[in-house]
């Protein structure tokens, strides 16, 4: 949470000193509903409540490529920007075995699944085709557990509940394109497993998991 207190921070800094470098009502640059294309880097680990603090080594961490894509809308108020956002995203990260030591960060051997985002953001204009903004929502994720007894693979879902934060810069390409750089922390504290063919899905129960990532991406707006 340290990091995610220091960047949040630092926009606020940035909303409070830039007023007068934006303009009264943003042009139409930054305003309006947008698509977008997301990549970067993706880390999940263990939150302090399971985490093996008295091993240094023991990260319980799993890290891979962040991908998938994000639609808005922003409108202007006054030199300040709002806006809502939703996002569907996956990872590349699962769960290996770093020199012996199994990094299962509390859930065992996994692969990350989908991630669904729902949140808003507001922003303030650095320069005219310079927004800095921070961000906040409920993020959905899903983390397939594999299993064998020798002769099958078994996988089983492990539907998580969290709410993220996040703060980031978005560069006006053009007055339809843009560019950002993002970093977002999510943490899930509720959880629950989907069973398959019609099974009730089991009760909901607690867990304590962060989520470490920065995105970068490119998008249109209409």
């Amino acid at each position: 949470m340290k990091y995610t207190r220091t960047l949040l921070a630092v926009v606020a800094v940035g909303a409070i000193s830039s007023p007068a470098l934006a303009q009264d009502a943003v042009d139409g640059t930054f305003t309006g509903p947008r698509v977008e294309i997301l990549t970067g880097f993706d880390s999940t680990k263990a939150g302090s409540d399971i985490d093996d603090e008295l091993n240094e080594d023991n990260d319980q961490s799993i890290e891979g490529v962040l991908y998938g894509g994000a639609i808005g809308y922003d409108v202007a108020l006054g030199s300040f920007l709002v806006g809502a956002e939703a996002e569907l995203t996956g990872s590349t990260a699962d769960t290996e075995v770093d020199e012996g030591d199994f990094e299962g960060f509390g859930f065992g051997d996994v692969e990350t699944g989908r991630d669904l985002y729902l949140g808003v953001r507001a922003g303030v204009l650095a320069s005219p085709n310079l927004l800095v903004y921070a961000k906040g929502g409920y993020t959905n994720a899903k983390y397939d557990i594999r299993a064998s007894d020798g002769t099958t693979e078994f996988t089983q879902d492990i539907d998580t509940d969290g709410y993220r934060l996040g703060a980031g810069v978005e560069y006006a390409l053009s007055e339809r394109t843009f560019a950002k750089l993002e970093y977002r922390y999510s943490n899930y504290s509720r959880a629950e497993l989907d069973f398959p063919n019609d099974v009730p899905d089991s009760d909901r129960f607690d867990i304590d998991t962060d989520r470490h990532q920065v995105a970068v991406g490119v998008g249109y707006r209409f």
